[in-house]
């Protein structure tokens, strides 16, 4: 009950927030889903990492929705008819995404908005004065910086109102990605993104050519930067801190040949025992109307294998204790790297995966962006240390060598001052580049904005600012953005300057 009333009584919790706190309590509290004896062990020891799922897996984690459906169509179960104008369009999604859950309990996808509105933008003025009370509509009721939206890759009016309006509203919700291909997206649209993304933090560009070769089909930015397919999701996303069990191992060959596949096979062990879970036991798949609709369907869903700290691993494996020495700056660290995600991924691939058919009954690997209580030991997926960031294009050639293996998602976070503001056309040429190295997504920012990446999700440093003097604050992924300040110097970026260019 002490935990109950430290939730009721905390003045940085909003009413809704204290609400979700004990329903996560309640979760994580519940014994329904029996767990390994190994499996627990290893949560205590903190070798894996169940982010927060508890034991009541009720839901699939992420959900997206295919709302082209409700534009085509309407939705029966909440009585939606087909919308007619813009102003019925921004209705109707507003009203679905209320309905949309998740490991948040909020819609971490909310569609590509290029698709969903273009049909309905009739008139310039109309439409802007539509869309800038649907943006302040989501940021004030859909309170999480985890809800996300795409558009592109084609240039249109919505797009450049949007773009517009993010600039003039500042606001950290929903986190936007551009999907980015050189043959579709003209570079003036790109250089309105690169504008946009220096004074806001988004939209972020994914490899849109990338993740289309991969044979995903047709999927969207999630979350942080999760790819997954439009009419299914992910079903779970444990994580493997991959530090933590490097100092399980003797030396490096005990690492890979015994140590890294225990604990990769436990954890996927029990990714089988949270699908079956939520398949088989939970009302999801069986009674939800985005099931009954259309909106999603069982196989299009699969399960996440997370990933954190194989920069820091790579260093503990060979014995380097200077960051600064060691992965992204040592060939001999990055290599290692690579052996060691050459070996999970052939872990992953081999696993048969539960009830995910249409991603060829395989789990997929996920380049976790971290949470707070990970510290300075395990960085986010595969990036080199906040702190030690080399050059920026010895950092991109360096990124570049491990997003091959991370299909459902990986990226980095560039920081910037304000010389780039005034040549988009040569942090453009930059992305062209990374993209065309085997660079997945690409974000940035610039130092000075109040709405900042963490990393992987948007805060305001104001909102920050309000917890550190004990009040509350509106978005729900504040205090995590405090808590990566505080232990994993998150808003500490190198900053990148005009020399960087060369």
């Amino acid at each position: 009950m002490s935990r109950v009333k430290n939730i009721i009584s905390d003045s940085t919790l909003t009413y809704h927030q204290q609400v979700l706190a004990l329903a996560r309590l309640a979760e994580n509290d519940d014994d329904s889903l029996p767990l390994e004896p190994e499996f627990e062990q290893a949560l205590k020891d903190q070798t894996l990492c169940d982010l927060g799922e508890g034991r009541a897996p009720y839901r699939p984690r992420y959900i997206l929705p295919d709302y082209r459906i409700l534009m085509e169509k309407g939705c029966s179960f909440l009585g939606l008819s087909p919308a007619a104008d813009i102003w019925e369009a921004c209705n109707n999604l507003l009203i679905m995404y209320k309905h949309v859950p998740s490991i948040t309990s909020f819609p971490v996808y909310l569609g590509n908005f290029t698709d969903l509105f273009a049909p309905f933008d009739k008139d310039e003025q109309e439409t802007r004065k539509a869309l800038k009370m649907f943006l302040l509509h989501i940021d004030k009721t859909l309170t999480d910086s985890f809800v996300h939206a795409n558009i592109g890759p084609k240039d249109s009016r919505v797009n450049r109102i949007l773009l517009d309006l993010t600039k003039e509203m500042q606001l950290a919700i929903p986190n936007l990605t551009l999907l980015y291909d050189p043959k579709q997206t003209s570079d003036d649209f790109a250089k309105a993104c690169i504008d946009c993304m220096l004074a806001t933090s988004k939209p972020s560009f994914a490899n849109d050519v990338m993740y289309r070769g991969d044979g995903i089909g047709e999927y969207g930015i999630a979350s942080c930067y999760n790819a997954l397919k439009i009419g299914g999701g992910g079903y779970t996303l444990p994580r493997i801190r991959l530090y933590n069990v490097a100092t399980k191992a003797k030396d490096k060959d005990d690492f890979l040949q015994n140590v890294l596949p225990h604990y990769a096979q436990l954890m996927l062990r029990n990714m089988d025992a949270r699908i079956r879970y939520i398949v088989e036991e939970s009302n999801f798949f069986k009674c939800n109307f985005l099931v009954k609709e259309g909106f999603v369907k069982r196989e299009n869903f699969t399960g996440m294998f997370g990933v954190v700290g194989l920069a820091e691993c790579c260093n503990y494996l060979l014995g380097i204790d200077d960051p600064a020495k060691g992965y992204g700056h040592n060939e001999e660290a990055e290599k290692l790297g690579n052996v060691i995600m050459d070996k999970l991924e052939s872990i992953v691939k081999a696993h048969h995966g539960l009830y995910c058919e249409g991603c060829n009954n395989q789990y997929v690997l996920h380049a976790q962006v971290g949470i707070d209580s990970d510290g300075r030991e395990n960085s986010p997926g595969a990036r080199i240390p906040i702190g030690v960031e080399p050059e920026l294009c010895d950092h991109i050639q360096v990124e570049c060598k491990f997003h091959k293996y991370f299909v459902s998602g990986i990226g980095d976070i560039f920081r910037f001052d304000d010389t780039w503001n005034n040549t988009p056309e040569a942090l453009l040429d930059i992305i062209k580049g990374a993209f065309a190295q085997g660079m997945r997504y690409f974000t940035g920012y610039n130092a000075d904005n109040d709405v900042v990446r963490v990393t992987g999700y948007l805060v305001k440093k104001s909102e920050i600012e309000k917890l550190d003097h004990h009040e509350a604050s509106l978005n729900n992924v504040t205090v995590f953005g405090q808590g990566a300040r505080n232990t994993a110097k998150a808003l500490d970026r190198r900053i990148y300057d005009e020399s960087s260019r060369k």
